[in-house]
Parts: C-alpha cells; sequence; structure tokens
C-alpha cells in the first residue's frame, strides 16, 4: 500500500512504514458494504483512509446515487423518487444536487474523448420558471449523425406573444440574456467542433452573426422551422424530412425524460440553476447511452 497523507501529504515508505505511516485498524461501511482500512501519519497525528478525500465522504446512502440520477433522467419528479424509494425528499434533494454539481465538467470531459464534430446543429427549446410570464430558454447543440449533446446554456428571456404586456405588468421588465449564454455556449463547444464544420440552425435573425464570430471558417445553413406533431410536443415536426431532426429529436427526448420539461405539467422549474443542473445530469447520461450503443 503505497498512500500519503492528505493533511501534511507524507508519502507512506513501505520499507519503514513505522516513521511514515500506521496502518490503525479498519472499519465497516454500511453505505456500500465495504471494509477500509484506517491509518495514522506519524508526522502530522491524525487519522485517514481511502476515502478521506473522496468525493463521496459523509454520504450515508452512496448506493443510491445512480439510482437516483437514473430515476432523475427518466420524467420522476424528486418527490416522486422519494415516495418510491421511500426515503427523506432532502436526501433526493442532496443527490441531485451533487449530481448535478459534477455532471457539466464531466460532460466536458466526456466530449474531449471524441474527435471534433464536423456536422452539428443547435437551436433554442422554451420553458420557463415557476410561470409562463417567466421564460427561460436553453440554447442546445447536438452532432448531427450521434445527436451527441456538446454543450447547452440556460438564460433568461422576456415574454412574448399575448402574455407579453400581462407579464411587464406584474413582474416588470424582464432583461434578454440570451445573446450572453448563445456566446458562452460557443465559447465553450468551440474545442469539439471542426474548424471546417457545418452548422445548421433555424433562421432566427440573431443566429448568423453569432456562427460568423465564433466559428469564422465554418459553413452555417438555415433552415425554415416547420409546424409542429402533437407527438412530439411542437419539437417533432410534420414534414417529410426534417432539415434539423437530429436537434429536434433531442429537444423532445429532453421534454419527455426531464419532468420539469413536459409542456403540460404542475412539476415546474422554480430556480435557472437548478435547471441547469437538472439538464446537465441528463445530458451526460444520454451520451453515455448513445456511446454504449455504437
Amino acid at each position: 500500500m503505497n498512500l500519503k497523507c492528505p493533511y501534511c501529504h507524507l508519502q507512506r515508505d513501505p520499507k519503514d512504514a513505522n516513521r511514515t505511516i500506521r496502518r490503525l485498524g479498519r472499519y465497516y461501511r454500511k453505505s456500500d458494504g465495504q471494509t477500509l482500512t484506517r491509518l495514522w501519519c506519524v508526522r502530522c497525528g491524525k487519522s485517514f483512509s481511502a476515502a478521506t478525500q473522496s468525493r463521496l465522504k459523509g454520504q450515508k446512502k452512496r448506493h443510491l446515487n445512480k439510482l437516483i440520477r437514473d430515476l432523475l433522467t427518466g420524467e420522476m419528479s424528486q418527490r416522486e423518487i422519494a415516495r418510491v424509494l421511500k426515503i427523506n425528499r432532502k436526501t433526493v434533494v442532496r443527490k441531485f444536487r451533487f449530481a448535478a454539481a459534477q455532471a457539466k465538467e464531466q460532460l466536458k470531459k466526456h466530449n474531449q474523448k471524441f474527435a471534433p464534430s464536423v456536422e452539428v446543429e443547435f437551436d433554442d427549446l422554451e420553458t420557463f420558471e415557476h410561470t409562463k410570464c417567466k421564460p427561460l430558454s436553453v440554447t442546445l447543440m447536438v452532432e448531427y449523425s450521434t445527436r451527441r449533446i456538446l454543450g447547452f446554456e440556460v438564460a433568461q428571456m422576456p415574454a412574448k406573444g399575448r402574455i407579453a404586456a400581462y407579464s411587464r405588468k406584474k413582474y416588470g421588465p424582464r432583461k434578454d440574456f440570451r445573446p450572453q449564454a448563445r456566446a458562452k455556449l460557443f465559447t465553450e463547444v468551440r474545442q469539439f467542433i471542426h474548424p471546417n464544420a457545418i452548422i445548421r440552425s433555424d433562421s432566427n435573425p440573431a443566429y448568423p452573426g453569432d456562427v460568423q464570430k465564433y466559428f469564422p471558417k465554418a459553413i452555417h445553413t438555415t433552415v425554415l422551422g416547420g409546424r409542429g406533431a402533437v407527438v412530439g410536443q411542437g419539437e417533432l415536426k410534420k414534414l417529410r424530412w426534417d432539415p434539423i431532426f437530429s436537434l429536434n429529436h433531442t429537444f423532445a427526448m429532453m421534454r419527455a425524460n426531464i419532468n420539469r420539461l413536459i409542456r403540460k405539467t404542475w412539476c415546474t422549474t422554480k430556480k435557472p440553476d437548478q435547471l441547469a443542473g437538472h439538464i446537465a445530469i441528463y445530458a451526460l447520461e444520454h451520451n453515455r447511452r448513445i456511446a454504449a450503443t455504437q
């Protein structure tokens, strides 16, 4: 055993362990049934084990982490997960936040394993926080051939249509942060996209300028949006051939598997950062499932 003290960083010498780090018995970890060796540092006098610096330190139900991630990306709410697993709802909230805190960084590391994408699609998905008078935009970019999610950003946007005036009256003017979100997204995913890639989107007039700025050598093509099909809740289109089908299909899957994105639901997002965390968990699981089938 070649361990290092996490406090004073003293390295254990196998030839003379009594002067560096000694064994201090063992203990049983009930959460996953493992027996771990406890060690004691001679220099600083502190005890530790292999689990001291683990991200799971202190979790008493670590065996539920993977299961709760699967249920969160399988259309179940946090309250329903707690009811089915017969655990406290606060436990589910902690597991959700723990998974969300790591998911986006793990998503980047996962995408770094693949060659730069030569054909991608991006667009915005609209949802809301608490009420439809406070809409949110989710800008998503996917690889065309595999539907692998390259990145996303959640941004505040003003209400539009028939409820715009009512929204301004009740909540005041609402700033539009979608341009900043696109800039952040394009900056992050630039490493995953080939410089001469083909980038497709709908005909939003704000898209060409941003694409030209962050992907000057790419070929940007725009398509007209079609009428939504009932089966896809608006994301899948009533077209014989949808030119951005990979993106729209991914949006439809997100609405089907993330309960707070279902159009007709009483489970709504209360905080945009929690929505971003939930999407990050789903995006990582989505990419892993796609990679497993290839």
